[in-house]
């Protein structure tokens, strides 16, 4: 390979590897009971529930009620 193309493909799989980074933001859920809770994405609430969902740590889907958060930072 030539200097050129060793450049292009270094450039891009620097690319590659910052989007992926941006792509995993953790929030943190305070609980009103003291537990911090830290989650892989931004968690969704479903009004008709009131639940809020998020995937934990460990890549399972979880579920608290919304009463039961206290407060969510994003990490």
């Amino acid at each position: 390979m030539n200097v050129k193309t060793q450049l292009a493909v270094a450039l891009l799989a620097a690319c590659s590897a910052l989007s992926l980074a941006g792509c995993a933001t953790e929030y943190i859920i305070a609980t009103t009971d003291g537990r911090m809770i830290t989650t892989n994405e931004k968690p969704e609430l479903d009004d008709e529930t009131g639940m809020l969902h998020y995937e934990d740590e460990a890549g399972r889907d979880q579920q608290i009620k919304q009463d039961d958060v206290k407060q969510m930072i994003e990490r």
